[in-house]
């Protein structure tokens, strides 16, 4: 993998992640989220759960942010130091959501945020087969930083 977002050729079997796929999903995010990170994943196909690798690599890489895996929400929560809860990465069986919890507050003239029926969040809804925004993931992040900062 060259790049946090590339695309992972992920071992399977009948579409599902096997176990040496499971492994490199979980070696990619490793040492943060090692065993609970693959059980979140494991029972996902896995392009979703590569997706899912590739969104939680990226979130988690940017400054200041922190991830912890929460199983009864079946999510990897971020949070920063001083803005508190940012943002989370929700895997489903067909996409996954990146949901900023200020997100109604964000700037969304780019149109990739929805949920304008939500009370205070948005979210990102990403597909196996998309591009994963990166550029913008960083600038919304940011954003949502700066505001609950």
């Amino acid at each position: 993998m060259s790049a946090p977002c590339g695309k992972v050729d992920v071992p399977r079997r009948h579409g599902r992640l096997n176990r040496e796929g499971l492994a490199m999903l979980t070696t990619i995010v490793d040492p943060v989220y090692p065993d609970a990170f693959g059980a979140l994943v494991a029972p996902l196909p896995a392009d979703i759960a590569a997706l899912t690798a590739r969104l939680v690599t990226l979130v988690g890489a940017h400054p200041g942010l922190s991830g912890k895996v929460m199983p009864g929400w079946q999510s990897v929560n971020f949070r920063h130091g001083v803005a508190g809860h940012v943002c989370a990465v929700f895997p489903h069986r067909d996409r996954v959501a990146l949901y900023f919890e200020h997100g109604r507050l964000l700037d969304n003239s780019h149109g990739l945020l929805e949920g304008d029926g939500l009370k205070k969040g948005r979210y990102l809804r990403l597909a196996p087969d998309d591009d994963i925004p990166v550029d913008m993931i960083g600038i919304l992040l940011s954003e949502a930083i700066a505001l609950s900062a």
